[in-house]
């Protein structure tokens, strides 16, 4: 049986309360070197291997900036992009709360229309859609009929032309107040990118490499983009699962990247705060969302009230940020099934127990 990389050719770091920055490239240790029991990991990693969890590409264990564990699966290596679905959003949130701290775009109580004064009247113009606001798109409660479901959803059909997708969501019909009631939206997230782009010159993806990727050293990128080089923020990254991690270490230390702070360290935490209140799903991870993050239980073994956040994505793309532990937990995969939420139950059954 194969084990994870970094218990074959690394030797033990001392557990330090120093903080460790992947500059140039990560620290590789064994996990006990940060406090963390290997057997767990190990038996995850043989599970995924024996094809228990379906079709995962690569799983990544973080702790105080060290690369604890770190496995490929199947065709996948550390060397290869991999799609991020929907963990793309939470970049795009990333996009936005730079430019609110650098004063390229105002706040988040901004109505989205004021980004586009010269525009046609969009179609379907009432009351509704003048107040919605930027704070709507983040936290997906726009109010308009935009939706993912079934065969012809306007996601799909967004998806599926080439050109004016900012228009596409700005003529979209209200069906509620915005800021009433949430409802998963991608369109929107797209809209973002198009703001940006009106105030600053740069789409999301210019923006983020001029910003925030040049800053964490991450120069492996790919974007879908349509035919007017407007990018799929809703889903369109593909990332390395190592700068997947990078991203994960930057929001665990609330925006800063050694000296510099990258994103401001108050979007952070409301990106992090509930702004939404999911637990009417019923769902056994998910708790609530922010502004494009996710938020998860805490460790049920842990102190009970430290939430887990993640950025997640279709088919099983997934950064955890788990702060009561100083972790970034990162897991890749092609799954079409009810596997694609194995993660988030293998993080609890199993990654988190090296804890303890």
């Amino acid at each position: 049986m194969k084990e994870a990389i970094c218990i074959l050719l690394f030797a033990a770091l001392p557990l330090s309360a120093q903080e460790t920055w992947p500059v140039p490239d990560w620290t590789v240790a064994a996990p006990e070197s940060q406090g963390l029991k290997a057997e767990p990991l190990q038996e995850i990693t043989d599970a995924i291997r024996s094809g228990v969890h379906g079709n995962i590409h690569s799983l990544l264990v973080v702790r105080n900036g060290v690369l604890v564990w770190e496995d490929y699966f199947g065709s996948g290596d550390q060397e290869a992009r991999h799609t991020l679905q929907s963990v793309t959003k939470s970049f795009a949130s990333a996009a936005v709360g730079i430019a609110i701290g650098r004063e390229d775009i105002p706040g988040v109580e901004t109505p989205i229309l004021d980004f586009f004064p010269d525009y046609p009247e969009p179609d379907n113009l009432d009351d509704r859609k003048r107040a919605i606001r930027l704070r709507d798109l983040l936290t997906m409660r726009s109010g308009t009929d935009y939706h993912e479901n079934g065969p012809d959803s306007p996601h799909l059909q967004l998806n599926a032309t080439r050109t004016g997708w900012d228009r596409f969501y700005l003529d979209r019909p209200m069906v509620r107040d915005p800021g009433e009631h949430y409802q998963y939206d991608s369109g929107g997230v797209i809209l973002l990118s198009a703001i940006l782009q009106r105030r600053t010159g740069l789409h999301a993806d210019r923006y983020l490499e001029s910003h925030l990727f040049e800053e964490l050293e991450i120069t492996d990128t790919d974007w879908f983009r349509n035919d007017e080089m407007h990018p799929h923020t809703g889903g369109g990254l593909a990332l390395r699962s190592r700068d997947m991690a990078k991203f994960g270490l930057l929001y665990l230390r609330q925006g800063r990247w050694e000296d510099d702070q990258v994103v401001p360290r108050n979007w952070v935490e409301e990106s992090f705060e509930e702004h939404v209140d999911l637990r009417y799903l019923g769902r056994p991870d998910i708790t609530g969302y922010g502004y494009l993050w996710w938020i998860m239980r805490p460790d049920p073994d842990g102190d009970g009230g430290t939430p887990i956040y993640a950025a997640r994505g279709f088919m099983g793309q997934y950064i955890f940020v788990i702060p009561e532990h100083r972790m970034v937990v990162v897991s890749t995969g092609r799954n079409m099934d009810s596997k694609a939420g194995d993660a988030p139950r293998f993080l609890y059954s199993h990654i988190l127990k090296s804890v303890h």
